[in-house]
């Protein structure tokens, strides 16, 4: 008996019977040989933690653009404290940590530069919509590894396509990451606001906060241990009926209050104005596209739309920009 083998029997024995087993996944779209020490999830959070696409979330706005700071949160950070989040309450429910971290981890790998903005403008520009959900599974999918894709287990990828407000994922995993990415990125998103001057925590309407806390730390406990202590030894993720109504109130405050503030999102229009003269380009001049990009229209079929919107959203904010200067902004010219 290999230590793959020995795992999957732990998970037998310890996990919550409401937990995803990774003997009983679903499986991969391509069948691969087993590896004899990981069990498929965590094979998969591997995969996605080497992948490019996952590096390249440093360099990708959360709220702020281009933050002179350097404590403002990225892409990838926001990614990881939604990760430490979704642990947290997997380990507490015994459910597959594994498998939450592998769904935490690919969640927002199918983002913009510029964050919801740059999401935004290509939503508008490709006839059949851009949404970040489904572009982080096409991502894993086809993009990644060459246009070879990671080839990830059935229920990693449910859970990408399904962490947001309006979804709903088919694992109890993937409902844990969807709460977790609201629970983090109301949180830090607050701290990052404080912190540029935009609001402070007095301005925080106290009708939420005397239900959360008043700190980022008395917050995140409220709401973690809400969804622990309602979702112990249940068939379902939930959060108790108050804490959540608070937790909803601050994202709307936060809508109304920073997410559209003129401060934080002031650099907005010149970014998607940027973005559509580099979709507008590329639909032009497709074959100046990556060579890798340009198969996938004319070895594989893929709609043109699609494959700019592919190597667009894939784009750090500052590679954008880099890309529009090479094309659009004159150089100096000096003797050398």
């Amino acid at each position: 008996m290999n230590i793959r083998e020995k795992q999957e029997i732990w998970e037998k024995e310890y996990l919550s019977p409401y937990a995803s087993l990774s003997q009983n996944s679903l499986g991969r779209d391509r069948e691969e040989p087993q590896c004899d020490l990981r069990p498929l999830y965590q094979r998969d959070r591997d995969r996605i933690l080497h992948s490019k696409s996952f590096r390249r979330m440093k360099h990708k706005t959360q709220v702020f653009l281009a933050p002179a700071g350097d404590h403002y949160r990225t892409r990838l950070t926001h990614t990881l404290e939604v990760s430490q989040i979704a642990r947290t309450i997997a380990r507490a429910l015994r459910m597959n940590e594994d498998l939450t971290e592998a769904i935490a981890l690919g969640h927002d790998l199918g983002h913009t530069p510029f964050g919801h903005a740059g999401e935004d403008i290509l939503n508008r520009l490709h006839p059949e919509g851009f949404k970040h959900y489904y572009q982080s599974v096409r991502v894993v999918e086809l993009l990644e590894k060459n246009c070879q894709g990671l080839n990830l287990t059935k229920e990693v990828r449910d859970g990408m396509m399904n962490h947001s407000t309006s979804r709903m994922p088919m694992t109890m995993e993937g409902k844990i990451v969807r709460f977790a990415d609201k629970i983090a990125y109301i949180n830090h998103d607050i701290d990052d606001a404080i912190r540029a001057h935009i609001i402070s925590e007095e301005d925080l309407p106290k009708v939420y906060t005397d239900v959360l806390g008043h700190s980022p730390k008395q917050r995140l406990n409220s709401l973690i241990h809400s969804i622990i202590g309602e979702s112990m030894d249940q068939p379902d993720i939930r959060m108790a009926e108050e804490v959540e109504k608070a937790m909803l109130g601050l994202r709307t405050y936060m809508f109304e209050n920073v997410y559209t503030n003129p401060i934080a999102k002031g650099q907005e229009k010149k970014a998607q104005n940027m973005l559509e003269v580099l979709y507008h380009h590329f639909m032009k001049n497709f074959h100046e596209l990556p060579a890798e990009y340009v198969g996938l229209v004319t070895e594989r079929g893929e709609r043109l739309e699609s494959v700019v919107c592919d190597y667009i959203a894939g784009m750090t904010d500052q590679y954008s920009i880099n890309v529009y200067e090479n094309l659009y902004v004159p150089f100096v010219w000096k003797v050398v």
